[in-house]
């Protein structure tokens, strides 16, 4: 479980495509990471395959090339990381498991404004809830009053801008989504109560 406070920025050293998936190697200050453990990246949860000299490698699915943003990487690019949350830590932001939803596309970006627009599928959206949480490339945000059609707005104070790497994004990018887990699980118990398959 993440809590959708980006630890540290990563760099993509390198991004590997084989008919199993793809091997990602990231570049990271994290000097006490072991094989196994679950890192974040751009808030999808990943597993440390192997390690290397100021830099860890991971295996991703075919299934998370198709569901996220990381098969759009590349060497050099900034990429969100967050450790699996210690128990007894802080949460600080929201309970993210990253498991990303889908990928959504940045329509504005307004950092004078404090917000940055995004549209999501419209089985997502459904999920969306104003003034409830979102998490952007594994950024813990809250959603904007007004969400509408596929649309809606988060709010990023400057420390996010910048110790994230949504400070670096442009119109038309995107975004790995994750709604809120909440939501999904009253929408199952309550399918359940009615008898509705899942």
């Amino acid at each position: 479980m993440f809590t959708g406070l980006v630890e540290e920025i990563g760099t993509v050293v390198s991004l590997r495509r084989s008919p199993k998936g793809a091997r990602l190697t990231v570049r990271c200050l994290m000097e006490d990471l072991r094989i196994g453990e679950s890192v974040a990246v751009n808030g999808a949860c990943q597993t440390v395959a192997a390690l290397r000299a100021g830099a860890f490698v991971c295996d991703l699915l075919p299934e998370t090339l198709r569901v996220t943003n990381l098969g759009m990487l590349r060497a050099g690019m900034r990429v969100n990381l967050e450790r699996a949350m210690k128990s007894g830590g802080r949460f600080g932001g929201h309970i993210v498991n990253g498991h990303i939803d889908c990928t959504g596309k940045v329509l504005s970006i307004s950092k004078r404004e404090s917000r940055l627009e995004l549209l999501v599928p419209e089985d997502v959206f459904r999920y969306i809830v104003p003034k409830g949480s979102v998490a952007v490339n594994g950024v813990s945000l809250t959603v904007g009053p007004d969400p509408s059609g596929g649309r809606f707005e988060v709010f990023i104070i400057p420390h996010t801008w910048e110790h994230t790497n949504l400070g670096a994004l442009r119109r038309g990018a995107e975004v790995n989504i994750e709604t809120d887990i909440i939501a999904k699980y009253i929408e199952a118990f309550t399918r359940q109560g009615r008898g509705e398959k899942q």
